[in-house]
């Protein structure tokens, strides 16, 4: 919950009746999943952004802009983004 009381479900669900926001989120739907794991990977490893970075290959700045969904990265990025947490990127088109 937040200080309002709400939680961002409930608002993620009571914005989601609207039909031209729902249209947006669906659009930027496939970004912020992937945003989700990398950060949920990264966490689970008890990683911090620089350790990433550093992995990686990058600075800070630019795991911190991916994560907060302000960086549109290259696939080449993403894949060392999930090698660096030990995982493998999947693409699929449906």
């Amino acid at each position: 919950m937040n200080r309002t009381g709400i939680s961002f479900d409930e608002m993620k669900k009571d914005m989601l009746e609207d039909e031209e926001f729902k249209t947006e989120y669906e659009k930027l739907k496939p970004r912020y999943e992937a945003i989700e794991q990398i950060i949920m990977a990264r966490k689970e490893l008890n990683m911090t952004q620089a350790e990433l970075a550093k992995r990686v290959g990058t600075q800070k700045s630019n795991i911190s802009r991916l994560e907060s969904g302000n960086y549109n990265p290259s696939l080449d990025f993403l894949v060392k983004v999930a090698e660096s947490l030990g995982k493998r990127l999947s693409v699929q088109i449906k």
